[in-house]
């Protein structure tokens, strides 16, 4: 995956990796993976809708700061999900 990424959110990538099995006191994405893939999943939607109230308010620097947080916990739900999962959810929307 690494390779289709770019610089910065395979820097993202290899820290989500690093911390996914590290100690939940003292590592946020830790955390996350110990509350499983439904923490993870409401935290990509409050950051998503978080981005699209900055982006309607026309707030350009909250703007960024919310869609790292989006990109971030879309990545961390991402690891957190098997492709067949990934297809199996898809499949019954």
């Amino acid at each position: 995956m690494a390779a289709e990424l770019g610089p910065t959110l395979d820097r993202l990538w290899q820290v989500i990796l690093s911390r996914r099995g590290g100690d939940p006191q003292t590592s946020y994405t830790a955390r996350l993976f110990t509350r499983g893939r439904a923490k993870i999943a409401q935290k990509l939607g409050e950051e998503a809708i978080e981005a699209v109230i900055e982006g309607v308010a026309d707030n350009p620097s909250a703007l960024v700061g919310e869609s790292a947080d989006l990109l971030y916990h879309l990545l961390v739900r991402r690891e957190g999900t098997s492709g067949i999962d990934e297809k199996r959810a898809r499949a019954n929307l």
